[in-house]
């Protein structure tokens, strides 16, 4: 899935989905490395646990971050698989 982000430094995300467990995140723009760990250590977590740990993180005195974005893609994910 690709999401297109707001209100952060990069500017989509992009991630799979096997077996309700995110694999492949990819972010586009934004901070390289730290970006790069976020990917790493939610690889092979389970959907709802990786939405509850980045849920609500802000960025300085921005109301959210890359982590929190795809917390949002995520639950968008999920309601696309509901409908």
């Amino acid at each position: 899935m690709k999401y297109t982000t707001s209100g952060v430094c990069s500017r989509e995300i992009e991630f799979e989905v096997v077996d309700g467990k995110l694999h492949g995140v990819r972010y586009l723009g934004g901070c390289n490395g730290n970006l790069q760990g976020v990917g790493a250590l939610v690889e092979g977590m389970e959907i709802h646990e990786a939405i509850t740990r980045l849920k609500g993180i802000k960025c300085g005195m921005k109301g959210t971050s890359c982590p929190d974005q795809l917390a949002t893609a995520l639950e968008q994910y999920l309601a696309s698989q509901n409908a």
